[in-house]
């Protein structure tokens, strides 16, 4: 079975809560706060990874930035060249009546190649590795769980090198980071790698976007 029909098929046995509450708007108050949790992934260029997980509902805010690495306050230019130990991430966060860890998951496996060390596509650097940087236990376990799942279903020619580790040393990126991808459309990069993704992702996950 191709891989995205598999991963398709694990989707489908998720029992999802998105459709639990209807939000009216993508904002956190104070009032709201303790509601939310976090999650941070590395799926490559943070670009690509924000610009997905942007769209989905239950999701109030992505933010692109640096994690798990050695050096403190980094710049975009020190990460790139792969001699930090960060990886370029996004912080998302979500209210979790509203859309499940596992849909999160869900995306962020059917979104990029979790099987490439250190690369995806032509962006190849430590800073671009595959990575789930989880805040709880339960997100961990999970985590590692659905991935013994999906090897075990050969959901992908090769093995997921998926790094699964506690978050350390979270710095958000430079502001002309941050929506990327909304406020540079016509950017070379989001015109021909992120835009493709997008498309793609929004086909797969339409119940899920805002």
């Amino acid at each position: 079975m191709k891989k995205s029909n598999l991963i398709i098929l694990f989707i489908a046995a998720i029992t999802f809560s998105c459709s639990a509450k209807n939000p009216t708007e993508n904002k956190i108050t104070k009032d709201t706060e303790s509601n939310y949790e976090t999650i941070v992934f590395g799926a490559g260029c943070f670009w690509c990874v924000e610009a997905v997980f942007q769209e989905l509902k239950g999701v109030y805010n992505v933010e692109s930035g640096y994690s798990n690495g050695f050096v403190k306050n980094p710049s975009y230019k020190q990460v790139c060249s792969g001699q930090t130990g960060y990886a370029e991430v996004a912080k998302i966060t979500y209210n979790p009546d509203e859309i499940s860890f596992e849909t999160l998951l869900a995306v962020f496996f059917q979104t990029h190649d979790p099987t490439t060390k250190n690369r995806q596509g032509a962006d190849v650097g430590t800073q671009y590795r595959s990575g789930i940087f989880y805040n709880t236990i339960s997100q961990k376990q999970l985590a590692e769980e659905i991935i013994i799942k999906l090897n075990q279903e050969k959901a992908y020619p090769t093995p997921i090198v998926t790094e699964v580790s506690e978050l350390k040393d979270y710095y958000k990126a430079e502001d002309y980071h941050q929506d990327y991808y909304s406020n540079n459309p016509n950017q070379g990069y989001c015109s021909f790698v992120i835009q493709p993704k997008v498309d793609k992702f929004k086909k797969v996950f339409k119940e899920h976007l805002k």
